[in-house]
Formats: C-alpha cells, sequence, structure tokens
C-alpha cells in the first residue's frame, strides 16, 4: 500500500465521515477501505510519536517541608486509613442495616488527632485531601493534620486548591514562616492574596494584635467591594472590642445597605457604644413599668415611625409579610438595646421581669426581642430567664422527680417556656453542663419530637443525664411500637455524640420487643440499636488508639 505518510487530518475526517462516502487517502484501490483506514491510521500514530520532540525538562518542585510532629500510633494510622477508604458512608452491601457509618465518624476521628499534635502519614495525604475536597467541615481539621507538606503537595494539584486558600494558617506549621520578615508577608498576603487568605489574615491577626488587623483592614476599605466589604465586617465578631467602635460608626454611612446592617449589629453587641445608649433611649420611651393593683405591669407603646436616624443605626423600615410595621421597629429597637437598661429601669433581676404581665399582646414581641439581644450579648442571666424550667418529667439523673432542689441547679426558675423565640439559640449561652441538663429534662417532659436542634448545640460527647435521657426516650418509642426512622435524625446524632460508655445500655435494647406496634418495627428497632451499640464501640476504640505513644501498637 503506496502512500503511508497521508496527512493526519484527512485520516480523521475520513474515519468521521465513514469509507462509505469518502475513500480512505492513499489507499483509493483497496479492497476493504476500513481495513486501509485502520492501517494507515496505526503507521500515522507510530509516525507522531516517533517524531514528537522532547518537551525541554521542568524544574523539580523544592522538597516538602520537614513536619517535627510525632507520627500517629499504628493503630490510629490504621483506622484512618479505613475511614478514609469508606468515607462516602456506604457501609457494606447497599442497606446499610445495622453497619456503622464509617463515613460519619471520620469528622471525629479528625478532630481528636488534631488535639493529639498528630502529623498525618505521607501515604495518606492524598486521600486526606481529597475527603477534605469533598466535604468542607472537615477541611480545618483535615489541613491541620495534614500540616505543611499536606500544603505542598495542594500546589502541585489543582483539585485541591482549596487548602491554597485557606492559606499557611490553615496547617500546622511548627517550623514557623521561614526567613521572611512576617510583616511584610503579611502585607503582601494582604495585597496580592485570595479573598479566603485575606479573611483569614484578618482572623489570625485580631487574636495576635487587633489593632494591626484594624489598620490593615482600614488601609484598602474604601476600593474593596461591597461583598467584600460585608463579610470583612463579619469577620470582626471573633473578639469584638470597644476598640472597634469608631471604625463601626464610619461604617454605618456605609453605600451598602447589608454592610450598614451588620455594623449596627456589632455595635449593638458592645453595650457600652453609643448607637447602644441611642437605642437605649429609643426603647426606655417604648417600654415602662406602671402600677396596677398590687403590684406592675410592663406598658408597651411601640414606634409611631421609623425616622432617618433610626435607619442609620440600622433599623430596617420595611417589615416581613405578615408582620406590623410598629412590632417590627420595637423588636428592633429592643434588641440593639443593653440589656442592664431594663434591670437597672424596673429595679428587678431578669426573672422578675420576665414574669411581668404585658399589656396589649406586646408580650410576645417584647420577650422574642430579649431573647434575641441574650443570644447577641452573650448574657446567660437573661437567657435562663427567658428559657424557664422545662416542664417537670422524670429525673434524667434517676432520682425521682426532677426539682430544681433535687439536681442542685438552683438558677430555673418557672418561666415563659415556649415564648423565648428560638430555644437553641438561647440555650447556646448558657455553660454547657447546664445546657444539657435543661436539654435532659426537656426529653424527660417532652420526648424527642422537639428536640432535635436542642440536642444540637450540647457539647459533645452528651453528659451522663442527657445521654440517659436520650435513650429511655428511644427506649419508649421502641415499647410504644414505632418506627425508628421517625427518630432517624436523633439516632444519627447519637451515634456521633452519645458517650461510647453508653454502649452496655444501648446493647440492652437490642432484643426484638413483644408489641403490638406497626408490623416490623421491632426488627427494624433491633437493627438501629446494634448499629449504635457497634459505633458507639468503634469511637471507644479510635480514642483508644489516639491515646497510645507515636509508633506504638
Amino acid at each position: 500500500m503506496n502512500g503511508l505518510e497521508a496527512p493526519w487530518e484527512e485520516l480523521v475526517t475520513t474515519a468521521l465521515l465513514g469509507t462509505e462516502r469518502r475513500a480512505a487517502p492513499a489507499a483509493a484501490g483497496a479492497d476493504d477501505q476500513a481495513a486501509a483506514l485502520l492501517d494507515l491510521a496505526a503507521v500515522g500514530t507510530v509516525r507522531r510519536r516517533a517524531g514528537l520532540r522532547p518537551a525541554e525538562a521542568q524544574a523539580l518542585p523544592e522538597q516538602a517541608p520537614r513536619d517535627p510532629r510525632p507520627p500517629l500510633p499504628t493503630a490510629a494510622r490504621r483506622r484512618l486509613a479505613l475511614l478514609l477508604s469508606d468515607r462516602t458512608g456506604a457501609g457494606s452491601g447497599g442497606s446499610r442495616g445495622s453497619a456503622p457509618n464509617l463515613g460519619e465518624l471520620l469528622p471525629q476521628w479528625l478532630h481528636a488527632a488534631r488535639g493529639h499534635g498528630y502529623r498525618a502519614p505521607a501515604a495518606l495525604l492524598p486521600a486526606l485531601l481529597d475527603a477534605a475536597r469533598g466535604r468542607s467541615d472537615l477541611r480545618r481539621d483535615a489541613l491541620a493534620l495534614a500540616g505543611p507538606r499536606g500544603l505542598w503537595l495542594a500546589g502541585l494539584n489543582p483539585d485541591w486548591k482549596f487548602a491554597l486558600r485557606a492559606g499557611p494558617a490553615a496547617v500546622a506549621s511548627p517550623e514557623g514562616g521561614g526567613g521572611e520578615n512576617s510583616g511584610d508577608a503579611e502585607r503582601r498576603l494582604w495585597e496580592e492574596g485570595l479573598f479566603a487568605e485575606r479573611v483569614g489574615l484578618i482572623a489570625r491577626l485580631r487574636a495576635r494584635d487587633a489593632r494591626a488587623a484594624l489598620n490593615l483592614l482600614r488601609s484598602t476599605w474604601a476600593d474593596e467591594r461591597a461583598e467584600d466589604r460585608l463579610l470583612f465586617l463579619d469577620s470582626l465578631r471573633e473578639g469584638l472590642d470597644p476598640d472597634d467602635e469608631p471604625f463601626l460608626e464610619e461604617a454605618l454611612a456605609d453605600r451598602s445597605k447589608n454592610v450598614r446592617a451588620t455594623a449596627a449589629e456589632l455595635l449593638s453587641c458592645l453595650p457600652g457604644s453609643a448607637l447602644a445608649a441611642r437605642m437605649a433611649a429609643r426603647a426606655r420611651a417604648c417600654v415602662a413599668l406602671e402600677p396596677v393593683g398590687g403590684g406592675h405591669r410592663i406598658v408597651v407603646e411601640a414606634p409611631y415611625e421609623c425616622d432617618a436616624e433610626m435607619q442609620r443605626d440600622g433599623i430596617a423600615p420595611k417589615p416581613p409579610t405578615g408582620r406590623g410595621e410598629r412590632a417590627w421597629w420595637l423588636g428592633q429597637l429592643v434588641e440593639a438595646s443593653p440589656l442592664s437598661l431594663w434591670t437597672e429601669r424596673f429595679s428587678r433581676s431578669p426573672e422578675e421581669i420576665v414574669a411581668l404581665a404585658v399589656t396589649d399582646d406586646w408580650r410576645g414581641d417584647l420577650h422574642a426581642a430579649w431573647s434575641r439581644a441574650a443570644v447577641r450579648q452573650r448574657d446567660a442571666l437573661w437567657a435562663r430567664a427567658l428559657l424557664g424550667a422545662p416542664p417537670r418529667g422524670h429525673d434524667p439523673q434517676g432520682k425521682g422527680p426532677a426539682t430544681e432542689a433535687a439536681s442542685g441547679v438552683g438558677a430555673f426558675v418557672v418561666g415563659p417556656v415556649g415564648t423565648a423565640g428560638d430555644p437553641a439559640k438561647l440555650l447556646s449561652v448558657l455553660p454547657h453542663g447546664e445546657r444539657a441538663l435543661w436539654v435532659a429534662r426537656f426529653i424527660g417532659a417532652h420526648g424527642l419530637s422537639e428536640a432535635f436542634q436542642l440536642l444540637g448545640v450540647c457539647a459533645v460527647p452528651w453528659s451522663e443525664p442527657l445521654g440517659r435521657a436520650v435513650v429511655d426516650a428511644l427506649d419508649i418509642a421502641r415499647e410504644a411500637g414505632n418506627y425508628p426512622w421517625s427518630f432517624s435524625g436523633v439516632m444519627g446524632l447519637a451515634e456521633r455524640c452519645l458517650d461510647p460508655a453508653q454502649a452496655d445500655r444501648v446493647d440492652a435494647l437490642t432484643a426484638i420487643p413483644e408489641t403490638d406496634g406497626a408490623p416490623g418495627a421491632g426488627n427494624y428497632w433491633s437493627e438501629v440499636f446494634q448499629r449504635l451499640a457497634s459505633t458507639l464501640r468503634i469511637r471507644a476504640a479510635m480514642l483508644a488508639e489516639l491515646e497510645a505513644g507515636p509508633g506504638e501498637r
């Protein structure tokens, strides 16, 4: 066959059109046009490869930095490999059944390993970065475990560029930042870095030198985009300080409505700020105490207009659909006012103020505004007063009827449960132990149907009273013959948050109950309790493996 040097483009065109419509180039007389075309393509491929000029050698990447942190214990290293290989949470086979969800244990393992100060095995760094790429909730702990070598590796693969955006502060870098002056490096990062790197820089600087962070932010503030100004401003929440007030006051005149609103919110978190004083003066004119019978009640006269000064201080003039204007303005005023205003003005404790009657159906609006103020100002006294004590149920500590005297917690008083806005947010203001006991009592009285969000703000692992209350409530649901998937959200939380010491109690629930409930419910409950017990034991083993010394079994 002649003409084996047919142009490659002609071969491709003939293959696309088909040999029935166009003869193979340089093979017009061949009996089998298709075979001739393939022969020409084979020769052309070899020719193209043989004629390829080698590219210039690229410089080798810099050597990965040294990570002096101790290696993972042997068993913990194996555990990490297993969790990374099953991070999709598929379990074994198509149906999860009683198999633990290993993918959901990875966040807990990473968090615990980070606390021990270990470094990730070099061979597992690619899988670790892949896992962090797919799940943003893993990134903080995964990058810390990956360390400087993980950041070095991310620079060689565009798929892991999220690690570069997080910046060097996201990884554990025991050897410091090298020879470059840190101030110069920070200035260059601020001027040239990606947005996420710049936000991270502000957060790090605020922890070390709040004034330097604010000066850096001021230096480019006027040139930043509105959406960037908003996020930079939001980063000031952590470590908010009275020294931030002048900058935030200037931001009240920002051309962006969202920036103005955020600045006003941050200023209201500073009870001694000028904005808080202005809001307090307005709120004082709207809410007063008047005598009635042998006691007092709260009288409310909501604002009749939202003037320009109120709007400048962050009061949104237009209410949401279905909300009255006056109630909307009143709520914002009270929310932004220091809570000390009411205890000083009424000469009463938060509990006593919350218990007062309120005229003209303003109670719900007023208490909801006080609740938002308590969360914003992190005021545990007001949060406790607004939450009140949950209705009495069984004692989560196993001491009989739940009473304040029996549990030793006297801070709870009977209050307007259900009128305090978002109880989960109010609970987040309380100390962890008190928070867990409140939720345990709530579950004892109400069961699990309304407890999911409340459980989400409790410290992990759950305290013994809270864990006991959750397991008891699940047992009650099982005995009632309900299907377990009605409680799948709580069960998922229990797998991640229940103390592993509760495994034996859970084991006792794996037996199939004799009940007249829904068909097959007992078998399903047996499966979910088996899975829960297995998960708790795996979590216990994970923690024990991390406790072993480096290289130990």
